[in-house]
This record gives C-alpha cells, structure tokens and sequence, in this order.
C-alpha cells in the first residue's frame, strides 16, 4: 500500500473502494477517464502510455481503434465526495489540512498572518510546498480546497499589504492557476475568489504592473489578470478598464531595457494575451487605441516573436480595425501597421492569418483607405499570400475577404514570386 493509500486508512479507517485507483498508478485517481474498452483511468497515466507509443488497453491489451479519453464525470464526482468526508474527517478546528502537518501549518500561519503578522514567509512557504514534486497532489489540492487557501491568499492582494507581500500571494495564485497537478475545480475556486471582488483585484494587479519589483513579478500580475479576464464578460472588462491598466499593458510589452532594444517574449505573451481578453469587448478599443496599442502591437510584429504570440498580436489588431480611431493610427506613418501585418500574414498560424486578412480587408476593402491600398499593394508578395490563405483550409468568410483583396491588388509580374512561375505550386503549410 502507498504512502496516500496509508494515509487515507488512517484518516478514515475504511478501504478505499478499489475502482478509485488508477489500473496503471494505483493511486486514486485525480482525473478519471475511459477508454473505448471501457476500462477508466487517472488522465496523466494513461497519456503517458498512450505518447509512449503503446496502442492497446493496459488492462485488457486489446487494440484501440480510437484512443479519445471520455471523462468518467460519475467516478469522478463519487472520488469528490469520498475526497471531502477525507478531508472532513481529518481536519481539526485549528484548520489543519489532511495528516500533513507541513500544510496544516502553513495554513495556521497564513491565517493568523491576515490578523496582523507578515504574511511573506507562509506565502513563500506557501508557493514551495504547492510547487514541489515531493508532495503528494492529494495534499496540495485539500490544502487549496477544504483548507481555503485560495480566500486567504486573495484576501492578501486586497488588503494593505506591502508591495512584496501582494507579489508573493500572486506567486501563489499562478502557482493554482498554472500547475497541473491543481485541479480544474480549485482553480475555479480560486478565480471565483478572485472575482468576488473584481475591481479591488484588478487594481492590486494594476499596481504590481505600474510598481513591481521586478520584470517577473509585472509578467506573474499579467497572467493572474488574464484568468481574470477569461472568466469576465464583455461588461465587466469594459467597467474594469482604465487607463492606467491599458497603459501598463502597453508597457509590458514594449521594450524592457534602458537602452529601449530589448523586449522580453514573455512579457509581450502576458501582455498580449491581456489584450485579447480585453479586446473581446468592443468599447474598450478606443481607449486602447488612443493609449497607443497600434504602435506597440506593430513593433511586436516587427520583431522575431513565436508564431503563438504573433497570432495574439494580430488578433489584437484584428480587435483595433473594428473603430474608426483604430483604422486611423493602422494607416499612419505609411500604413506601417498594414505593412507589418502583411510581413506577418502567413507566420502565424491559421487564427492569426485570419485576423490579419480581416485587418487588410477592413481598411484596404471595406474604408477604402488610399494609404492603405496604396502601401499594400507595393508590399512584396502580398498577392501569393493572399492566394495561399484561400488554399489552407480557412473560414469561408476569411476566403471571400481574401478575395476581396485580390480585385483590389491585381496580379502583375512583380508581385507573383518564383513558386508561381512554375506549373507547380508549393503550398506550404501554417
């Protein structure tokens, strides 16, 4: 019997019923799903048979003809349910998580620390303990749900806590919100923790990224704010977006030297993905625009970024050709935005090739901007960009914008490229 195995008798002094352990692990299973054969299995082992290159059911060996994994939501609710009387049974008044004295008095610290101490050392202490692969993930989940870590660590990041202390519980909350040893519940339970107060969050994020004593902990504030924004609707981004927040985004993806040369692709990820978040609702892009995302967006595109972050980028300025003040900066300087997004048209993936023909139909086509037009159509390639787009499988609405296009920017000797002058075209893929 394993360490959790043990652990569980003690606490409950009952067996545990024998379909809540994982064939392959024999651990009770954290995130049970079924196979075709019907045989269910924790998530994590079986994926790890499956990308091993095995093609049969480790428990039956026959062969898969599908390898999909079905969630088993009924074990997973009855593991949930004997997982709580767990936790029930073993957690004293003082708080103490489970039969680990480690989290129990993590807890205890954290808690008597709201009432007046330094909440810094549990935090950190708090951030190690759900990070480390020696701790048993059983733990790290009871800690954040029956313990009510989550509401602890959010009450930090309200309160008037100093600088450092607010970083450290948002060291924490990505910790939850990123591992994937935390489960999908408790991280809802921390997002739901996050949002009861909405406002007072974002502006404790907001000042982490004005302030924060390093670039790391400006990056850790963003993607707290962008679990945030995913769970928000349309209304509450637009009722929490100020400028400050709009222009420390900007910030954030900008250069991150003196010098001014150096820009950090993880910074500009965070940022970015902030961005479309916020982006999602449309009375925002105003402001946005008027703070100068255009500019900022297109220096990012101008830069060597991965293509994940370049389809963000265009995305956003897919979102800022949708108002007129958007289309406006996009044609400024030359339409040095328009050009950016066509250097970057097929360097993107499918979403971002999209949102880029979207940008370029919208002022070239729809507003017919002549800057616009004009500086696209001596853009170098455009035509077989365009051309390859209608020939990779995209929306339909995404072909006829594309199409649109070509009316406009017809084809002529210089603007074809050598994989045309052959019987033969090339497509390559995204």
């Amino acid at each position: 019997m394993g360490r959790k195995e043990t652990r569980f008798g003690q606490a409950l002094q009952v067996k545990i019923p024998s379909y809540f352990r994982c064939p392959i692990s024999m651990d009770v299973m954290r995130s049970p799903v079924s196979l075709c054969t019907g045989v269910t299995y924790d998530r994590a082992s079986i994926q790890r048979w499956l990308d091993s290159g095995n093609t049969t059911c480790p428990a039956t060996m026959l062969p898969l003809p599908s390898t999909d994994l079905v969630p088993n939501l009924t074990l997973q609710r009855l593991i949930s349910l004997w997982s709580s009387a767990y936790a029930c049974a073993s957690c004293s008044p003082s708080s103490a998580v489970g039969d680990a004295p480690v989290a129990g008095e993590i807890l205890r610290d954290l808690r008597f620390s709201a009432s007046g101490g330094d909440p810094i050392p549990p935090l950190r202490k708090l951030a190690e303990f759900l990070s480390s692969d020696e701790v048993d993930e059983f733990d790290k989940n009871n800690l954040v749900n029956a313990g009510g870590c989550a509401s602890v660590v959010v009450s930090v990041l309200h309160g008037d806590a100093v600088s450092e202390a607010k970083e450290a519980a948002i060291t924490v909350l990505i910790v939850i919100l990123t591992l994937d040893s935390i489960e999908e519940g408790n991280k809802k339970i921390t997002i739901s923790e996050l949002t009861s107060d909405v406002r007072r969050s974002v502006s404790a994020l907001t000042r982490i990224l004005r302030g924060g004593s390093s670039l790391e902990s400006r990056i850790d504030a963003a993607r707290v704010l962008d679990s945030i924004l995913a769970a928000a609707d349309a209304e509450c981004k637009f009722r929490i977006s100020e400028e400050e927040l709009v222009q420390e985004l900007i910030r954030l993806i900008g250069p991150s030297d003196e010098k001014g040369t150096a820009m950090d692709q993880r910074a500009i990820e965070a940022g970015l993905a902030c961005m479309v978040g916020l982006s999602a609702s449309r009375r925002i892009m105003p402001l946005m625009v008027r703070m100068g995302v255009v500019a900022a967006v297109t220096r990012v595109l101008e830069a060597e970024s991965a293509a994940a972050t370049v389809e963000k980028a265009l995305r956003v300025m897919e979102a800022a050709s949708g108002c007129a003040e958007g289309r406006a900066s996009i044609c400024e300087d030359g339409a040095a935005a328009a050009m950016a997004v066509v250097r970057r048209m097929v360097k993107a993936g499918k979403a971002g090739a999209e949102a880029a023909v979207a940008v370029l139909w919208r002022v070239c086509h729809r507003f017919r901007d002549r800057r616009a037009v004009d500086a696209v159509a001596a853009a170098e390639g455009v035509v077989t960009k365009l051309l390859l787009l209608m020939q990779s499988g995209c929306s339909p609405a995404a072909r006829q914008m594309a199409a649109d296009l070509l009316k406009i920017f017809r084809v002529s000797s210089k603007s074809c490229i050598t994989g045309y002058d052959t019987k033969t075209t090339h497509i390559m893929p995204f």
